[in-house]
């Protein structure tokens, strides 16, 4: 959520930062909201001071025995008139505190200016200068093909955009989870978390997905829980409503969890493969930080997930979002973006992300300085270390070979019993 104090100073500032989010947001409701929440505030006031006036009146009057018909008189047409008028504003301070859940993250300033994705900027790549290379079979085709991806039976069994993965295929998923899971904690500090898959409207507002993005979870039906979307929910909320002693910062935590997504918004796209699933495996990284670590910290929570790449030799380049591009809640996102041979092009398989304060506000979690007994907004980062199922797809077309087997990079070996090749089965 962002400072009201900060609207308030640099109204015009915070409105150019905005409208530079492809030009979908702007203060101009939130003004008009304000203005008029203003004016029943000060309409309330004066009538709260009119009714402690004459009630003050009809005291001394009362003391003295005189008549006090016509205060009394003015003070019945005044309840009303203050009951209607305090419940106009408390409306329209709710309406106005609406508007300000739905207004997204301001973008940091070192972030490129853009309308949408065509503003984004290659930071780096590796191998270096790498830029495309031989193209090779769709995974889909190479997974059916191996007995290792089944789209049919889950077509039947649920509905389309899911998965069975089968023998060797979900052993390389449990690879690829564990592979993550121990670079992260062994190599990087990551703390790791098993965290529930369902989350409430509390955890979720906290994050930023409602109640803008109600649409694209899945809800229980008899109960107030949704499928998380992200161990994003989960892990970053487990300092929602705290006060963080600044000794214990930063707080690294990672894990692995099935995520839930509906892809109403994606009709006709990637309906084919593993690309675009409505439930799909992720590693996550979460960082809770001091707010004058936070970008040093994106840095860092970047490179642990390109190191994941590099170690399953997968080509991928690191992308900049500009303004226009970014999410909801981000202030500054870096995508990984790695390179399919089977597609001809890169594809997104991590977003790593810096919130400042923005998750902190709707989580009411802040800091306490160890020099002070002043508490602040906390600032949280997130990021994909990284997508299990795009990293399996990433695998099946970058190792695919001639004979129609595929290679598994070293990395995972040891987490698959010293199996060196997937083949096709024996007819």
């Amino acid at each position: 959520m962002l400072d009201l104090k900060a609207i308030r100073e640099r109204p015009e500032w915070v409105d150019e930062r905005l409208k530079s989010r492809g030009g979908r947001y702007d203060l101009t409701t939130f003004f008009a909201l304000e203005a008029a929440q203003r004016a029943l505030r000060t309409q309330t006031e004066g009538l709260q001071a009119r009714r402690n006036e004459i009630s003050r009146a009809i005291g001394r009057l009362k003391a003295s025995g005189e008549d006090a018909s016509e205060w009394l008189a003015e003070m019945g047409e005044l309840g009303p008139r203050l009951k209607e008028s305090e419940a106009a504003m408390r409306v329209k301070e709710e309406e106005l505190q609406a508007e300000l859940t739905r207004l997204p993250n301001l973008p940091a300033e070192d972030v490129p200016l853009g309308p949408d994705e065509s503003g984004n900027v290659v930071v780096r790549s590796w191998p270096e200068g790498f830029t495309s290379g031989p193209l090779t079979e769709n995974h889909w085709d190479v997974g059916e093909r191996l007995g290792i991806l089944d789209f049919s039976s889950a077509a039947e069994t649920v509905g389309a955009r899911f998965t069975f993965f089968r023998g060797d295929g979900a052993r390389l998923v449990r690879a690829l989870t564990g592979f993550m899971l121990d670079l992260h904690t062994r190599e990087h500090g990551y703390e790791e978390i098993l965290p529930p898959f369902l989350a409430n409207k509390e955890s979720l507002f906290g994050t930023g997905q409602l109640p803008k993005f109600e649409e694209d979870l899945f809800c229980l039906r008899d109960d107030p829980f949704y499928l998380i979307p992200t161990a994003e929910v989960p892990l970053t909320n487990l300092v929602r409503g705290q006060i963080v002693e600044e000794a214990r910062l930063p707080l690294k935590w990672t894990a692995w969890t099935a995520c839930f997504r509906r892809e109403a918004g994606a009709a006709g796209r990637d309906t084919r493969g593993l690309i675009r699933q409505h439930q799909f495996d992720k590693v996550e990284l979460v960082w809770i930080t001091r707010p004058e670590e936070s970008m040093e910290a994106l840095e860092s929570l970047t490179r642990h997930a390109e190191e994941v790449l590099k170690r399953l030799e997968l080509p991928y380049r690191t992308v900049a979002l500009c303004t226009g591009d970014l999410g909801f809640a981000s202030a500054k996102t870096y995508d990984l973006e790695v390179w399919l041979p089977g597609q001809g092009r890169f594809r997104e398989i991590s977003s790593c992300s810096n919130t400042l304060d923005f998750q902190a506000r709707r989580m009411k979690t802040r800091l306490r300085r160890s020099t002070s007994k002043a508490v602040e907004p906390v600032h949280t980062l997130n990021g994909s270390g990284v997508a299990v199922g795009r990293a399996l797809v990433a695998v099946l077309e970058n190792f695919l070979q001639p004979d129609g087997s595929v290679v598994i990079p070293d990395a995972l070996r040891p987490y698959m019993g010293g199996q060196t090749h997937i083949k096709p089965p024996t007819p």
